[in-house]
């Protein structure tokens, strides 16, 4: 089976990955060798999804609010 590069991932896909990669672990069901190949793979998504999760929250939290707690422009993010 091909699998799909990381990089390329969103971050849905990449979540969804990972959560069979901890299922396949769990279950004890594969030999040492591809373990130690799912362990590394969970490792790679695991960071995938904390770098796009990361990565959206500082979009939101370009946000300004108001004195009334309402929505009060967006500042400009750098990169985009």
């Amino acid at each position: 089976m091909t699998q799909k590069p990381v990089a390329e991932m969103t971050f849905e896909d990449a979540l969804g990955e990972l959560e069979r990669v901890v299922s396949q672990l769990e279950g004890s069901q594969v030999a040492l060798e591809e373990s130690i190949q799912l362990y590394e793979r969970g490792e790679i998504l695991k960071k995938h999804c904390e770098i796009r999760l990361k990565s959206a929250e500082e979009k939101v939290a370009q946000i300004t609010l108001g004195r009334d707690g309402q929505p009060d422009g967006l500042k400009p993010v750098k990169g985009l």
